[in-house]
């Protein structure tokens, strides 16, 4: 009785074997159909990887070695050099660190690039090196030939390497990657270190994808077992699938979180890359300082580097947190002459950098009567080293004029600082306000520079994120004659 009323249920949905058939096929198509279209995902994701990948290990290996000839080049002196045996030593050591490079197999090339009498020249031997270095009337010989297209490449963007000191990486093919690396000695920018590098991961993509074929032929034979037991067990799947899609759910959540906190992490990174570049600056100041140390200046040069170093010790502090508590920049136990702390900047970062020194100069009025304030001086340095450094950066070609002005109104209690300059102006779409009722040149990893500069966009939005923490009000605009203008207005 009961398996009469059994089949009579089964009937009732007139559920053939042709139809069950039609199912399987349909089900399994679509399978195949996906299955084709992950693996091209893969595949893409794949490549993608392997070029960020190889871009990554090329410009590794690049600043590498450049800094390795820096930090050599640093430990050295001309008194050092008393004979030929110390030279010999020296230039030994330049071959070395050359043929080291050429001895891995993905490298094809590599040169420092300098310019003398404005020509191009490229170095690709210790002896040469050593003489370019310590011997001013040397010019190194022609080698066109040879390093051609390094040097052609390098005088399509000698002039942006030169400002803003950061590696460029040029593709060739998707494969070869032509990486120069400003190489600065002593603070000084000299030159770039060139190297082309074909690194192959192919190997690893052709194995994953291997994998993931065999991956694939299993799990499509198990999708077919699986579709005949689901048959019979599709009321039980209900729930479990319910619950696991609460658990994606839930997975996603999570991930979303991760890639957030990622994204922060990736731009703490890339701010604290930008004051730790003009950290590096200051080192060279530093170390320029001590060598040329005498009892006739001890006194001024022990005031400027203990400046100096409590600016490299700010940076450093700030590489341990991604918002820094308020009470290490504004407090009552700071009191901070802001008239001293501009000039301070001005005399020895901006006039003593020789190469920009005579491309721009200063027009300082400074208001006697401006109060100090109880804000961290280096606090107050990273807002104003960057404002000023974006009108020589982006004023032009021009003979710039810097004015740098400090007023305080005893009338309200307020005081204001305005920078600006005769230059070209900023571009009308950074005035505008963003989303968040800010001027898009305040937000973060926003630029006039090329757009492939990861690291650039950070200075005027770090400025504007100190101002915030300061309790001061800053704002930017251009004037109709001509040139821009940064005002920073607080009350004390």
């Amino acid at each position: 009785m009961n398996r009469k009323r059994f089949f009579e249920k089964i009937k009732k949905y007139h559920f053939e074997f042709k139809h069950l058939t039609v199912l399987f096929l349909i089900l399994l198509i679509f399978q195949i159909i996906i299955s084709f279209i992950n693996k091209n995902s893969i595949k893409n994701f794949l490549e993608a990887t392997q070029e960020w990948y190889q871009k990554d290990s090329a410009e590794r290996l690049a600043n590498l070695t450049t800094t390795s000839f820096e930090l050599l080049l640093e430990s050295i002196t001309p008194e050092m050099i008393e004979n030929d045996d110390v030279a010999n030593k020296i230039i030994q050591s330049f071959d070395i660190i050359f043929s080291q490079q050429i001895l891995q197999h993905n490298i094809t090339e590599i040169c420092i690039l300098i310019t003398k009498k404005g020509k191009v020249f490229a170095i690709d031997e210790g002896e040469i090196l050593f003489e370019y270095l310590f011997n001013s009337k040397f010019t190194p010989p022609d080698t066109k030939t040879v390093h051609k297209n390094a040097i052609s490449l390098y005088e399509n963007i000698k002039s942006e390497i030169s400002k803003t000191e950061l590696i460029y990486s040029l593709i060739e093919e998707k494969q070869t990657f032509n990486t120069f690396v400003p190489f600065v000695l002593r603070g000084e920018y000299i030159g770039a270190l060139y190297i082309k590098n074909t690194p192959d991961f192919s190997f690893i993509t052709n194995e994953i994808s291997s994998s993931y074929d065999e991956t694939s032929a299993i799990y499509l034979s198990l999708i077919l077992l699986g579709l005949l037991a689901m048959y019979f067990i599709s009321s039980y799947t209900v729930k479990e699938r319910d619950e696991a899609q609460k658990q994606l759910l839930k997975e996603h959540e999570e991930n979303i979180k991760q890639q957030i906190n990622f994204e922060k992490e990736l731009t703490f990174t890339n701010r604290i890359y930008h004051t730790h570049h003009k950290a590096e600056k200051v080192m060279g100041f530093i170390k320029e300082d001590l060598r040329q140390l005498s009892p006739e200046n001890i006194n001024e040069v022990k005031e400027r580097i203990t400046h100096y170093s409590s600016f490299v010790s700010r940076v450093i502090y700030d590489m341990k947190w991604y918002d820094p508590p308020v009470q290490t920049i504004r407090s009552q136990l700071f009191s901070t002459d802001l008239n001293k702390v501009i000039k301070f900047i001005i005399d020895n970062i901006f006039l003593r950098t020789s190469s920009k020194s005579n491309a721009f100069n200063f027009q300082v009025e400074l208001d006697e009567k401006l109060p100090k304030v109880p804000i961290n001086e280096f606090v107050v340095w990273e807002i104003i080293e960057p404002l000023i450094q974006n009108s020589i950066e982006h004023g032009g070609d021009q003979a710039l004029n810097i004015k740098i002005k400090t007023e305080f109104n005893s009338a309200n209690n307020t005081s204001t600082i305005t920078i600006s300059d005769n230059g070209k102006g900023m571009a009308e779409s950074l005035l505008e306000n963003s989303s968040e009722g800010i001027k898009k040149i305040f937000l973060e990893n926003i630029t006039t520079k090329a757009s492939d500069l990861k690291n650039s966009g950070y200075g005027c939005y770090i400025a504007y994120q100190m101002s915030r923490r300061c309790g001061w009000n800053i704002d930017a605009g251009n004037f109709d004659e001509g040139g821009c203008f940064f005002k920073i207005k607080y009350k004390n």
